[in-house]
């Protein structure tokens, strides 16, 4: 078994959005060809405008199928308040897709979406008990020995630097959701940072969170530029490479390198990070 999974996150179509990186990012994954491309949320800067939508649709287009999508907090309305509180996602529903639970499968893997975004806080998540069930009767219907990867906007951990920023609201909840449906990997964004560890306690499981991919909304630090990830499964391991948009080459390219082995819970093989480009 033998998997490449490109994750990509907070494209933020709208005012932010950098259409030179955009291309890039398109051109990268079309040359990648992987087997899933993972988009974790936030896709239009604001969920107000139809335009923004009708923007990000068409850039979708540009890249690799197939596609594994969720909502994050900017794919909510913020000032039509109707729909922000009764219909939240009715917009990422109509341009985007109509399933919130999106799941890809092939032999020896699961790929698993979930919502976290929702009308009540601008910029929090929370994973609703429904939704928490849901995925874990998904998650349910494989075996141990197939590795399982959960996909949210909002993360249950926060990264070095984002101590004051938001995660879903009820972390400890779905962290042991996720533990109990025998989760490897989570894959997240929202924080605009890159970021690769674990979580848990009884079963740890791996925590990859994408930079924005394509927003000028990037964060200070090395960390903190538009980013993306790319995993390779293999039976027993997981490799993570992070790469960053280097303005000077006009690409992404390696930020660090992450390789995890299952013993019973995920432990880190080895961490190295490539030399800073400015």
């Amino acid at each position: 078994m033998r998997y490449v999974l490109m994750h990509i996150s907070d494209l933020h179509a709208g005012r932010t959005f950098h259409p030179h990186v955009a291309d890039q990012l398109a051109r990268e994954a079309r040359d990648l060809r992987p087997d899933l491309l993972i988009i974790s949320g936030d896709l239009v800067q604001r969920a107000d405008f139809v335009a923004q939508w009708k923007a990000i649709a068409q850039y979708l287009q540009q890249l690799p199928e197939p596609r594994l999508i969720v909502p994050g907090n900017h794919d909510v309305p913020l000032f039509h308040l109707v729909e922000r509180f009764f219909r939240p996602l009715d917009r990422y529903r109509r341009f985007i897709s109509t399933d919130l639970n999106p799941v890809f499968e092939r032999p020896g893997i699961v790929v698993v979406g979930g919502n976290s975004a929702h009308g009540l806080t601008i910029d929090g998540g929370y994973v609703s008990p429904e939704q928490q069930r849901a995925m874990a009767q998904l998650f349910a219907r494989y075996p141990d020995d197939v590795c399982k990867v959960a996909v949210l906007h909002h993360g249950v951990v926060r990264p070095p630097g984002c101590e004051k920023r938001s995660i879903v609201r009820n972390a400890t909840d779905v962290t042991q959701m996720l533990e109990q449906s025998g989760v490897d990997v989570l894959l997240c964004g929202h924080h605009h940072v890159s970021y690769v560890g674990v979580a848990g306690n009884a079963k740890r499981f791996v925590v990859c969170q994408s930079g924005t991919s394509t927003s000028r909304r990037v964060r200070e630090g090395e960390r903190g530029r538009n980013a993306y990830s790319v995993l390779t499964i293999a039976d027993a391991t997981i490799h993570i490479s992070q790469r960053r948009y280097v303005e000077m080459s006009g690409r992404f390219e390696p930020l660090g390198e992450y390789a995890f082995q299952r013993r019973g819970i995920w432990l880190p093989l080895h961490r190295r990070d490539a030399p800073q480009t400015l």
